[in-house]
């Protein structure tokens, strides 16, 4: 298990921190990022995902993904640091309880991969590391609240956490008789699937409760044989996979493309779970579609695939205690312009 963590630490250390640094992998010039968007979001990429992209194409879909752009620092009085509004659902730190009867655990603040457009890149995670006690805190207070049946661990990546501290958090876990089902959500076997290695998928699944995975991945050119190989190791061992893809301007607004997404993931064996709109957070609104763009887009995908293959289009709104489903008949109380 040593041997298999430090193998993984490793890739994960030899990535990309500085935009000028991918810039200059990828034969673009260095105006292209901005160090000051970096400043406030740090640029953080694996190599495996760099060298997916398209050397010389400053369009590439991956590198929008991740590119520290000069359009973050355009202030937007419609885009939030707290988009959802998760600090008044945020009882003690580390815990999030906005769901009836879900908890969210932050288990820590740290992705593989720093996506531009991520709702949490203003999230005070320096006040949600909890620690050995506060960990207690969490076990504590799920197991309190009786109906509390699905235990979230997000973060940052859950996966970045070592096996040995996911493996004292799910064995708390499954000494809580109520709690049924641990969901990860997680963008490591995409970026880093040597983390899915045999002993760590072992911990994983020799518990009683159901292990569900929800993977980000939002483009086909993110996938390969090694994110194959995460995946069917996961599904063999027990595991659902589920994929959850957020509609980006510039990166994946076609309905072709989201077409070839969901075939390519269920050949992977993940099932389409959602289509999320942009959550508008403060340095993202060059990612944003309208609503109206975004359901033209998403009844093309309807026409094109299985009714099985089709996410849901979803929106999240701050202070809802669910996610609101899109698509025919959008939601009531939301523009279409």
């Amino acid at each position: 298990m040593r041997d298999s963590t430090e193998h993984w630490q490793k890739i994960l250390a030899s990535g990309f921190t500085s935009v000028q640094e991918l810039l200059k992998y990828l034969d673009l010039p260095p105006d292209l990022g901005s160090n000051s968007a970096q400043d406030s979001f740090k640029t953080r990429v694996p190599l495996r995902f760099a060298a997916k992209m398209q050397r010389g194409n400053p369009s590439d879909p991956l590198l929008l993904q991740v590119l520290a752009a000069p359009q973050e620092l355009q202030l937007n009085a419609d885009y939030h640091t707290d988009p959802l509004q998760e600090a008044t659902s945020n009882p003690i730190p580390g815990l999030i309880h906005k769901y009836a009867n879900r908890v969210l655990l932050t288990v820590t603040g740290v992705c593989a991969i720093n996506c531009r457009f991520c709702f949490r890149r203003h999230f005070p995670y320096s006040d949600n590391n909890p620690g050995q006690q506060g960990w207690q805190q969490a076990m504590t207070y799920i197991q309190q609240h009786p109906k509390i049946e699905e235990v979230i661990l997000s973060g940052g990546d859950p996966l970045l956490a070592s096996d040995q501290v996911l493996e004292r958090l799910f064995a708390s876990l499954e000494a809580i008789e109520h709690v049924k089902t641990i969901r990860i959500h997680t963008r490591v076997p995409i970026v880093l699937p040597e983390r899915i290695h045999p002993n760590f998928v072992k911990l994983l699944t020799a518990r009683r409760f159901r292990v569900v995975v929800v993977l980000h991945c939002n483009h086909p050119q993110e996938l390969d044989d090694a994110v194959r190989m995460a995946c069917k190791r996961m599904q063999k061992h027990g595991c659902l996979l589920l994929n959850q893809t957020v509609l980006l301007k510039g990166i994946n607004d076609q309905s072709a493309i989201l077409s070839t997404l969901s075939q390519s993931l269920f050949d992977y064996g993940v099932l389409p779970y959602y289509l999320h709109l942009l959550d508008p957070v403060q340095g993202a609104q060059h990612f944003d579609l309208s609503l109206q763009q975004a359901l033209r887009i998403y009844q093309d995908l309807q026409s094109q695939l299985p009714g099985y293959l089709v996410p849901k289009l979803v929106r999240e709104k701050a202070g809802m205690a669910y996610k609101m489903i899109m698509g025919n008949g959008a939601h009531p109380g939301f523009e279409t312009a």
